[in-house]
């Protein structure tokens, strides 16, 4: 890390990023309430202003993450009952996305050699094409996930970089809205991964994965890239961008599921495209 002359906002975030993991006491003696006070004077210590911070003020134990967070069975269906009805449902959508961004789509191939096809595949199994981002509070789901002991420290680290996207600008407080394990916009992306890998790929100086197709497209291309995503190869099972897509879920019906998709979207855009006789 270069040295600074002073700590502007961004640098004390960034440092405070590159610092050891909070460690607020998970289910403490005085519950939900106990935890969230030890988080901020944390939190506190490593950047966030006492007007981010505010933002918690009255955030509520929410239960129904909680239930949510012990009920994940749908990745233990085969990969036939998982992949064929996801695919089925978001066929011609993708077909059609992947036709009307097309000049976006090559743009995004040449900067970070993603497949067009891969990006459209992501954001129609993540958010039906950004149509059903989530309605959950992101820092009420991350601040519970974060209390509960099973991944304290991963979820503590989610509502800090949450609380970072709006003190940076990113994003606004009614912005943070989005799946029950804190992901939002239209990729759902963690809120580490939003401070990661979104982008401004529309122009308008604004990484916006709310709003914004291009932005969504291009971050997740960008974010297969910052895993070692490797250009006109194949990613298939067995394959090292396969890997890259468990980076992505690591559960393996949902990666066998994306490539699958991605293969034959891919395929069929390659069809459409051919002369005809």
């Amino acid at each position: 890390m270069r040295p600074v002359k002073a700590f502007t906002a961004a640098a004390v975030l960034s440092f405070a990023l590159a610092a050891p993991a909070l460690a607020a006491k998970c289910n403490p003696p005085g519950g939900f309430d106990a935890f969230m006070a030890e988080f901020k004077k944390e939190a506190a210590t490593r950047g966030l202003t006492p007007r981010t911070l505010s933002l918690l003020n009255n955030v509520t134990l929410d239960p129904s993450v909680l239930a949510a967070d012990k009920r994940q069975g749908v990745f233990k269906l085969s990969f036939e009952e998982f992949a064929t009805p996801r695919i089925k449902q978001r066929w011609a959508r993708a077909s059609r996305h992947l036709s009307e961004q097309a000049p976006t789509l090559r743009r995004i191939e040449k900067e970070f050699g993603v497949p067009g096809a891969m990006t459209i595949v992501l954001w129609g199994l993540e958010t039906d094409f950004g149509t059903h981002t989530g309605k959950h509070e992101v820092l009420r789901a991350t601040a519970t996930l974060g209390f509960d002991c099973r991944r304290s420290a991963f979820f503590q680290n989610e509502l800090f970089e949450a609380l970072t996207l709006v003190q940076k600008g990113d994003l606004h407080p009614a912005d943070l809205r989005g799946d029950w394990a804190g992901e939002l916009g239209q990729a759902h992306f963690l809120p580490s991964s939003y401070n990661r890998y979104a982008i401004d790929f529309d122009g308008n100086g604004k990484r916006d994965l709310i709003r914004s197709v291009p932005d969504t497209l291009a971050s997740i291309a960008n974010y297969f890239k910052g895993y070692g995503w490797q250009p006109r190869q194949p990613y298939g099972e067995g394959t090292e961008n396969f890997e890259v897509i468990r980076k992505w879920n690591k559960a393996l019906v949902y990666a066998k599921t994306v490539a699958a998709f991605a293969e034959k979207l891919e395929a069929h855009s390659a069809r459409a495209e051919q002369p005809r006789r």
